[in-house]
């Protein structure tokens, strides 16, 4: 499906029944609809969005703010005739995801953020990321680590060093993740953007007061890239925030632990819609 929205067009793709749950990419929505766990299509209708200047979505890198990325998921939303959503962003489109039901209360209902940081600063993301992966890994995934880099041809792709990260994003150092990213449409100006210009002055805590829909923070344990322990401290600030650690994950417990993640989300959900109507 297409929606037109200011400047651009935004396309979309539906799954399930139920209540509408945004899933929010970047890279298309080929590897969402395959990474999301089916189970969570049964009690939802995922609504599978390319976010503008990505995937089959028109527009300009240039064009994306925080306010405009929460214009199109309402005009989205409208589209869809529904009065509210919630919504789901992987990594740093939870930040988008966090952003919308702040700025649109009316229109959000829960706001699922997995693998997110608590800050947009990509460098302070990164020092926590080397850190906490010198304190924690074992020396095999460290090994496994240093010869996936060693392999890595001049001038890598971000795909191919993304792939030879697997020890620091899945709890399986050997896991073959390239599967998960078939058919992904990787333009990936919108993501420098974002990193850049968008997101690196962003923390979670600025405005967090203001925050009424309810945030489920899925983090796996042994997410190198995006430490849980960076929400150490930060999640107990958050009004109606619940950080969920998938013991036998890495940055997409989706992936490894569908099952639990399916349990987790939809039990977090219905109190936390109850919550939300009082």
């Amino acid at each position: 499906m297409i929606v037109p929205a200011r400047g651009a067009e935004l396309f979309y793709s539906t799954r399930g029944e139920g209540p509408v749950c945004l899933v929010l990419s970047a890279i298309g929505t080929r590897p969402y609809e395959r990474q999301i766990p089916s189970g969570l299509s049964e009690g939802l209708k995922l609504v599978f969005v390319d976010l503008r200047a990505s995937g089959k979505s028109t527009g300009e890198p240039s064009q994306v703010t925080l306010d405009s990325l929460t214009e199109d998921l309402e005009a989205v939303r409208v589209s869809l005739g529904v009065e509210k959503v919630a919504v789901l962003g992987h990594s740093l489109l939870g930040i988008v995801a966090i952003e919308y039901g702040r700025r649109r209360p009316r229109s959000v209902s829960h706001v699922i953020a997995v693998g997110t940081p608590p800050t947009g600063d990509m460098a302070a993301v990164a020092a926590r990321s080397r850190s906490f992966f010198d304190e924690d890994a074992s020396e095999d995934r460290k090994q496994v680590l240093r010869e996936n880099m060693s392999r890595l041809p001049a001038g890598a792709s971000m795909a191919q060093t993304m792939y030879a990260q697997t020890p620091m994003r899945f709890y399986d150092a050997r896991f073959d993740a390239a599967p998960l990213f078939a058919e992904a449409e990787r333009r990936p100006g919108l993501l420098m953007h974002l990193m850049g210009d968008v997101t690196p002055g962003w923390d979670v805590l600025i405005g967090a007061g203001g925050s009424r829909a309810p945030i489920f923070l899925a983090h796996g344990r042994y997410d190198y890239t995006v430490p849980h322990v960076m929400w150490e401290g930060v999640a107990s600030r958050l009004p109606s925030a619940r950080l969920e650690i998938f013991e036998r994950s890495g940055h997409q417990p989706f992936v490894e632990e569908p099952d639990r993640f399916v349990a987790a989300v939809m039990d977090w959900m219905k109190p936390a819609a109850r919550e939300a109507k009082a």
